[in-house]
């Protein structure tokens, strides 16, 4: 039976995940652009000085795969965030082969000004911060459910 209505195209563009977290995720990075500029910060550097204001001293290690980067991209986000004067990098102690990531006095009171984000992050977009949390808990579900699937039957040369 016709009802009259167009049938659903499966590859519109506007109905695409991927297309709707790709244009998020930029216009997100973008509103976050003006705010960590004062703090000579890219939004990768301040994904960085979240994790160590969280945890520090981190390994690389720790923090790549807590950030879930490779260290390839990390590494030049520590050696420029390390001449700025935020971090540090030595090897540990306990484990030679391992590089140590920690803050510095400097890197530490950054703390304070990196704390005025979030609440205008939220300002800024204009939604409820109750809207926000589920949003954030979907997306860390999505996380979860993509880790490892990109690898599935995959085999290297």
């Amino acid at each position: 039976m016709d009802d009259g209505q167009e049938p659903i195209d499966p590859l519109a563009l506007e109905r695409q995940v991927c297309f709707a977290l790709s244009v998020a995720s930029r216009n997100v990075v973008a509103l976050y652009r003006p705010l960590l500029e004062p703090m000579g910060l890219t939004h990768p550097q301040y994904l960085v000085m979240l994790a160590l204001w969280q945890t520090t001293p981190l390994s690389v290690k720790a923090l790549s795969q807590l950030l879930q980067l490779d260290p390839g991209t990390l590494s030049p986000l520590l050696k420029r965030l390390e001449a700025n004067g935020l971090i540090r990098r030595h090897r540990d102690p306990q484990d030679e082969r391992a590089l140590a990531v920690v803050l510095t006095e400097s890197g530490r009171a950054l703390r304070a000004q990196a704390e005025l984000i979030p609440p205008a992050v939220v300002e800024r977009l204009g939604m409820e911060l109750d809207e926000l949390q589920r949003l954030h808990g979907s997306l860390t579900r999505l996380i979860a459910a993509t880790q490892g699937v990109g690898d599935a039957g995959t085999t290297e040369d």
